[in-house]
């Protein structure tokens, strides 16, 4: 994906950027005080968008003054590998940047237990943050985490249902669904829920599946042939919970004859209990749900195990950051707005702890020490 590499060089001039002004020491009438770097940080990323997932640590850990070992993903290792090579090439004293490869399942308990590393810092499922912390635990060492998500995207009733629609639904298919912050559940109000269908059809015309190495492709396969069928068993999950299919489905999809390709699919349900509409599908698979009124789609949004990031469109962006108020989300887009490489980035209950990116990001390397008695040399 063309987004891929670049993130990686975004949040370096990023952080470097928000480094100049951050507060590494603050003066208090009678006390100093003062960030240190935490110590040996390991960090662990996923398959889905490695050079985001590194870099996003590694920056703000070098910034910070710590000392780093990554275990990229077992599934997409190539670029840490190339990545190594650049902070070699650019100077990275030896012994600061570290890198192992393998298996998460093991390598990631080790990291996590070992009574030398400091931080663990990982990108990664709800269930691998789980078993992280546990192994963590007994060396009372800081976990910072960023896991799943299902993202809930309401849609105002003032809101420009074609933008709004069509924004979401191509949003949820980018990078083939295999996005922590896809806007996977679209709350719509009820009396509009077959206008909404009609756009969202149309929506997932524009979408052109195939090879990613073609220009023309909008979106390519399956990351890989785990999670190829993971994805088609939730497509059929929600085809024997009497989900209503709008779009896409099962069927081979025109013109690929090998790879794991899966269409842009989107269903409707009457209520958010349906499976599909409970669990990270990590595909490009919708889930348009209707509302009430604003009270009942807040309460929907919120009623998730899940509270990584939300969207909202209205009529204008006061509107929309009004409901987005009331939501338990570490992030909301309002009115379509991208992201923003300084704000911080993380979620609210399984969807983890700790923030990333911007200022926020080098604060969870840093410990805070007070010098109480200092003043200001």
């Amino acid at each position: 994906m063309p987004a891929q590499a670049p993130a990686g060089m975004m949040h370096f001039r990023a952080t470097a950027a928000v480094a100049k002004a951050h507060a590494f020491e603050v003066q208090l009438p009678s006390t100093r005080v003062v960030k240190e770097p935490i110590g040996v940080c390991a960090m662990i990323t996923p398959w889905n968008w490695p050079m985001n997932q590194v870099a996003c640590k590694v920056a703000p850990a070098l910034v910070a003054g710590c000392t780093i070992v990554l275990k990229p993903s077992q599934n997409a290792p190539y670029s840490s590998v190339l990545f190594a090579e650049i902070l070699e090439e650019a100077g990275v004293p030896p012994g600061v940047f570290n890198m192992v490869q393998g298996e998460g399942g093991r390598l990631g308990q080790v990291l996590a237990s070992h009574p030398l590393v400091d931080m663990v810092s990982l990108t990664g499922s709800t269930s691998a943050g789980a078993q992280v912390t546990k192994a963590a635990a007994d060396t009372i060492k800081r976990v910072s985490l960023e896991l799943g998500g299902k993202s809930a995207n309401i849609l105002l009733d003032g809101a420009d249902f074609p933008t709004a629609v069509t924004h979401g639904v191509l949003s949820m298919m980018s990078n083939s669904g295999q996005t922590c912050t896809a806007p996977s559940r679209m709350l719509v109000p009820a009396h509009r829920l077959a206008e909404v269908q009609a756009i969202a059809v149309e929506a997932c015309k524009r979408v052109v599946v195939g090879d990613p190495m073609d220009p023309s492709t909008t979106m390519g396969p399956i990351a890989n042939r785990r999670q190829f069928l993971k994805v088609r068993e939730m497509i059929q999950v929600g085809l024997d919970e009497g989900a209503t299919l709008v779009s896409g489905g099962l069927s081979k999809v025109e013109g690929t004859d090998r790879g794991f390709y899966v269409a842009p699919t989107v269903f409707t349900v009457p209520h958010n209990m349906f499976r599909i509409a409970q669990e990270e599908i990590f595909g490009p698979v919708l889930v348009i749900i209707p509302y009430r009124d604003e009270e009942e789609a807040v309460a929907i949004a919120n009623d998730s195990i899940y509270g990584l990031s939300g969207y909202v469109f209205g009529s204008d962006v006061d509107e929309a950051q009004r409901v987005a108020r009331r939501i338990r989300t570490g992030m909301v887009h309002l009115n379509g707005a991208a992201v923003d490489p300084i704000a911080p980035f993380g979620g609210y209950k399984q969807s983890g702890n700790g923030r990333e990116w911007g200022a926020a990001g080098i604060d969870e390397f840093l410990e805070t020490k007070s010098l109480i008695g200092a003043r200001e040399s």
